[in-house]
């Protein structure tokens, strides 16, 4: 049986208990920006905020990408969150390769070098990432002024936040 199989097949234990409730519009206060990596999914658990709360957008890096930056601003003006956290994390993935070496590495390894240069949005720096990020969405004209953006990085050994100032 695949792993999706699997997750249908959970899936319908978890509707039997399923509330309704949890189906109407959500309301959430903060959006965060965060890696895809799986250590950070308990983002309720690491900052101390309840589910309903956290509009959560998850992007490898994390990179503020144009589609981020639309979330963003449907999350601010549409949702009607009032402040945006960019939570980036010590040991990312993307900080072990540069994009001009998976382009190659992929081009060479498939055969098919159409695709490239394609953008990862790899760093090497978490501080660095955070403060780039953090300029992308404030430079933004469609996120309010007033709205607050700051950043952090989730150590993966302590499980710790550290603020960066931008």
């Amino acid at each position: 049986m695949s792993i999706i199989d699997k997750a249908l097949e959970a899936n319908s234990n978890y509707a039997k208990n399923y509330d309704p409730k949890l189906g109407k519009r959500p309301a959430p206060k903060i959006a965060v920006v965060t890696c895809m990596d799986p250590r950070l999914s308990d983002l309720p658990g690491i900052l101390g905020l309840p589910q309903a709360d956290l509009d959560v957008i998850r992007t490898g890096g994390p990179a503020v990408t144009e589609d981020v930056l639309g979330e963003l601003v449907v999350s601010n003006r549409i949702l009607g969150t009032t402040e945006i956290l960019l939570l980036n994390h010590t040991g990312c993935g993307f900080t072990t390769f540069t994009d001009d070496e998976l382009n190659a590495k992929l081009s060479a390894s498939t055969g098919d070098a159409s695709p490239a240069p394609m953008r990862f949005f790899s760093y090497k720096d978490p501080e660095q990432n955070t403060r780039e990020q953090i300029k992308k969405v404030r430079s933004h004209p469609w996120i309010a002024k007033e709205i607050p953006v700051r950043g952090v990085i989730f150590d993966v050994d302590t499980g710790r936040l550290r603020e960066v100032k931008a």
